[in-house]
């Protein structure tokens, strides 16, 4: 197998903020062919695709917390290949609890082998603006937040953060997590292969009038500021992995 290609080494920038540890550190970033996905993580990507952003467009009715009829989604062309048991596999061994199984309101005893009594959302992560409230618990006061809350980036996107803050552009939030990659209570929140950890001092947030959230699965979110930034002015340190 021939070796990973590597680029040369990149140093992160040292930034000035209003709290403010800053880490110098020398990342070497490497390039590795991604093995192709089994048919389980095909399904998940798929779900994350359509319950986060292309539900509206694929003609699969969403409702305002995030939920979508389980059935509707098995009768669309995209999951036809998919049966129930290969959904509620899915969710159940997502390692990064993206999703919500649970019964339909309205029904009173349900059957858990029939699709159509059963609805599935995606626990965060959506850029639908028709998706209000996806059972999001508001982060009022320092004491809501857990003792670590950090953005994992790459170090391209880096070099614009550190200039501008963190955007959290086409989607409804920016995500963070309550540890580092690898931590064994951190769920989801930063890709394990994040280069680049902000560390967000988040009184300094709240008093900048910025809202945080915490989803079902542990999620850190935050639409950001009214432009949908985090500012770099609230960045506690910034670490290189």
């Amino acid at each position: 197998m021939p070796e990973p290609e590597t680029t040369p080494a990149v140093s992160l920038a040292s930034i000035t903020t209003s709290s403010t540890e800053v880490v110098t550190t020398t990342v070497a970033k490497t390039k590795k062919k991604r093995p192709d996905d089994s048919p389980d993580v095909k399904l998940s990507k798929g779900l994350s695709q359509t319950l986060r952003h292309g539900a509206e467009k694929q003609g699969i009715t969403l409702a305002s917390q995030g939920f979508a009829s389980v059935s509707e989604l098995l009768a669309h062309s995209k999951f036809k290949p998919y049966t129930f048991e290969d959904i509620k596999r899915v969710v159940d061994s997502n390692a990064k609890k993206r999703f919500t199984l649970a019964p339909i309101e309205t029904i009173e005893s349900p059957d858990p082998n029939d699709p159509s009594h059963w609805q599935i959302k995606a626990n965060q992560g959506h850029s639908l603006k028709s998706v209000e409230d996806p059972g999001l618990k508001p982060l009022l006061k320092p004491e809501d937040f857990p003792e670590i809350v950090l953005h994992g980036t790459s170090i391209a996107a880096w070099q614009q953060i550190k200039e501008t803050g963190i955007s959290r552009m086409k989607r409804n939030h920016i995500h963070m997590a309550s540890g580092r990659p690898g931590d064994d209570h951190v769920v989801s929140g930063v890709r394990n292969n994040a280069k680049v950890l902000i560390f967000i001092n988040c009184q300094a947030a709240l008093d900048l009038g910025i809202p945080f959230f915490l989803s079902e699965n542990g999620v850190i979110l935050s639409p950001g500021n009214k432009q949908g930034i985090i500012p770099p002015s609230v960045f506690l340190k910034v670490e290189g992995v």
